[in-house]
C-alpha cells in the first residue's frame, strides 16, 4: 500500500513500529544511559517524512492545586481531511538550584515533551531512570517483546493510545499482553 492510501492512524502505527530511539546520553554520576527529547526527534523526523505525517509540539504553563506544571502537547496530522491525533505530557516546574527561571522552564519543557512523545509514539521508558514502573516483573515474556504491565506509566500510555483511536493490534506488535491486561486495556 502506498502512503496515500493509508489512514493517518495506519501511518502512525507504521511510525510507532519503525521508531528506534536510542539512548544517546550518559549520566556519569548515576552511570546510566538515557534518551532525551533531541534523541527522540532525531530518530523520528525521517520516519515521519517517509509516511507523510506532520507533527507539532507546543507547551503551556498550567497551575494545578497550587503547583505549576509545563504541559507539552504533541499533535500529529496528515492532510486537512484527516483528524488530528494528540497527546500531552506534564512536568513539574520547580526552581532548580543553580538555574535561572528560563533554564528551569526549559528543563521542565524538555521533560514534558519527552513524556508526550513517549505517549504518542509508544516509546518504552521502563529502563529509563525516570521510570519507576516495576510492576508485573514475573510475567512471562515472548522472545523479543516486553510484557505489558497491568498498571503504571506504560499501561496508562497504552490506554490513552487506545482511547485516541489506536488499535490493540498495534500494542500487541510491541508488547506481550496477558488476557487480564488486554481486558483491562479494552474496558
Amino acid at each position: 500500500m502506498k502512503n496515500e492510501t493509508l489512514t493517518l492512524q495506519e501511518r502512525l502505527l507504521k511510525v510507532q513500529t519503525e521508531l528506534k530511539a536510542p539512548k544517546g546520553q550518559f549520566n556519569s554520576f548515576g552511570k546510566y544511559k538515557y534518551r532525551n527529547q533531541e534523541d527522540i526527534l532525531e530518530a523520528l523526523k525521517p520516519i515521519l517524512g517517509k509516511y507523510n505525517v506532520n507533527m507539532i509540539i507546543t507547551d503551556k504553563l498550567q497551575e494545578i492545586a497550587g503547583m505549576v506544571y509545563v504541559e507539552a502537547t504533541v499533535k500529529v496530522f496528515g492532510d486537512s481531511s484527516e483528524p488530528v491525533i494528540e497527546t500531552s505530557g506534564q512536568a513539574f516546574y520547580a526552581d532548580r538550584k543553580g538555574m535561572d527561571p528560563a533554564q528551569s522552564t526549559g528543563s521542565s519543557s524538555s521533560y514534558a515533551r519527552k513524556y508526550a512523545l513517549g505517549g504518542m509514539f509508544l516509546i518504552d521508558d521502563t529502563k529509563d531512570p525516570d521510570s519507576t514502573n516495576d510492576h508485573d516483573t514475573n510475567q512471562p515474556k515472548a522472545k523479543g517483546k516486553e510484557s505489558m504491565p497491568s498498571s503504571g506509566d506504560k499501561f496508562e500510555k497504552a490506554k490513552l493510545f487506545l482511547s485516541q483511536g489506536g488499535s490493540i493490534e498495534s500494542i500487541k506488535s510491541k508488547y506481550t499482553l496477558s488476557k487480564e491486561v488486554e481486558q483491562l486495556l479494552l474496558n
